[in-house]
């Protein structure tokens, strides 16, 4: 008797909670009643622990402050942006506009970049533009190893701060949950680098019953002098990856770029360690100089704090835009409604849209909610790869030859919904020419997957697909 009345309260109780949340989608709030119903203590368990991006009521307010202040700071400091919207093809202008509206960083011209050949190079290129740092370095990542990059990066830190160089470097409670524990991390600090850890953890215990566990700064910013920044999904680890190492290599791609979008991610980053640490923005040089010639850019950063599908509505503005191609490489493709329809709409209005995934991935859910959604997307016209050579980490958007959007989001619930992510938004022929051939470099190491290759898949691997997508509102 005691089972029976505890399992109706429960049942009352979460599904009153679900009817009572209106920032739900219709299919997660089924979602969540179908786990309930079913599991009821085990369900309801997953929705206490995972069922709302809750950051403690502390955090959140501490968060969002300093985000309305990074946001004003942002248009004092560079106005509306509408001379550098001016400067885009007008089909494009919408995408940018919304963008802006995410937090508040508008379009600018005057930047410059470099896509770097492989993650060798880019880490290489990083760690001489901080031995040469005069000023400061500020770097952040989602996950920081102790190889031989997340060495080296750390040296090199500790290098610059020894020379005076203030440098302040902040990682993510889990993702880098080894590292700032590490011997090396106490060496940083000692010699002088500020560190910070993001979302810190503490005890497991108390940070699961006021906040999620699994809210997660995923971002990945590197700033030098307030002259230059490195965009993109490398994070501070050796492409082998050792923590995942039967995947590997992880396969990235990273931009070194200059101009008025340095200063966009140093408000990102400087929002980030004040939320944690304390300071002010005055803390921050915001002095990138605009680069001659140079092409119009923005930083987008999104997260848990931000408005909710902030990330899948500019996707959908992008899609709308495109004439011609379009190319996507992600490593973790959980699409939401909105993201899935806007592809399968640019396909049926004829333009080529090109999807590359990773063949085998590090997460068996993801790997069965993308498949689910292959003969949907082959259906209306989508050509889909599969990448061979490891673990494509590699989050690549380019349209018609004109557009790329780069860095750490994925197209999955989790980039959505939960993690803090940042990337870069630009108008540029050469750049993303550079970063088509990248991505022709992925296909070419790439199998074709075919509408007839999906229906010949056995029923149990369609069903299992389907009922992982199921439960992607959850996951």
């Amino acid at each position: 008797m005691l089972v029976l009345s505890l399992h109706i309260l429960l049942l009352a109780g979460f599904s009153l909670r679900l009817l009572l949340r209106d920032d739900l989608a219709a299919a997660t709030r089924l979602s969540w009643f179908m786990v309930i119903l079913v599991l009821p203590f085990f369900g309801s368990l997953i929705y206490f622990l995972f069922g709302e991006a809750n950051l403690g009521y502390s955090t959140r307010d501490r968060i969002a402050e300093v985000a309305h202040s990074v946001h004003g700071h942002a248009a004092e400091l560079f106005g509306t942006g509408a001379s550098a919207l001016h400067a885009l093809p007008e089909r494009f202008r919408p995408a940018f506009l919304y963008s802006q509206s995410i937090n508040g960083f508008p379009p600018v011209a005057g930047n410059a970049a470099e896509l770097m050949p492989d993650a060798a190079t880019a880490r290489q290129r990083l760690i001489a533009d901080i031995d040469a740092a005069q000023n400061h370095v500020h770097v952040l990542y989602y996950i920081w190893l102790d190889d031989e990059t997340g060495t080296n990066t750390a040296r090199a830190l500790i290098r610059a701060a020894q020379r005076g160089v203030t440098c302040r470097a902040m990682a993510d409670g889990l993702g880098s949950r080894h590292f700032v524990r590490s011997p090396l991390w106490q060496q940083m600090r000692d010699a002088g680098v500020q560190v910070a850890v993001a979302l810190p953890i503490g005890n497991p215990l108390a940070t699961v019953l006021k906040s999620r566990l699994d809210l997660r700064n995923h971002r990945k910013i590197t700033i030098i002098d307030g002259e230059i920044t490195y965009c993109g999904s490398q994070n501070c680890a050796d492409p082998e990856f050792r923590v995942k190492a039967k995947y590997a290599p992880w396969v990235d791609i990273m931009l070194r770029a200059k101009g008025p979008v340095v200063a966009q991610n140093q408000l990102l980053f400087a929002g980030d360690w004040i939320a944690h640490c304390g300071g002010t923005l005055a803390d921050f040089p915001l002095t990138a100089t605009p680069q001659d010639p140079g092409f119009v850019a923005q930083i987008m950063g999104d997260g848990p704090t931000e408005r909710r599908l902030a990330t899948p509505h500019l996707f959908a503005a992008l899609m709308n835009a495109a004439q011609r191609r379009v190319i996507i490489s992600t490593p973790y493709f959980v699409p939401n409604s909105i993201v899935l329809e806007s592809l399968c709409a640019a396909a049926f209005r004829g333009v080529s849209v090109t999807m590359i995934f990773p063949r085998v991935n590090d997460s068996w859910i993801v790997a069965g909610a993308s498949q689910s959604s292959y003969h949907r997307l082959l259906e209306a016209g989508v050509t889909i790869w599969e990448y061979d050579g490891g673990l494509l980490h590699a989050k690549t958007l380019t349209i018609d030859d004109e557009i790329s959007f780069i860095g750490s989001s994925n197209l999955d619930l989790r980039s959505f919904d939960l993690n803090y992510e940042s990337n870069i938004l630009l108008h540029d022929y050469a750049i993303t020419r550079a970063i088509a051939q990248r991505q022709a470099d992925y296909i070419d190491a790439s199998q074709p997957v075919t509408l007839a290759d999906v229906k010949c898949w056995p029923a149990h691997k369609r069903m299992w697909n389907n009922a992982i997508a199921t439960m992607g509102p959850v996951l």
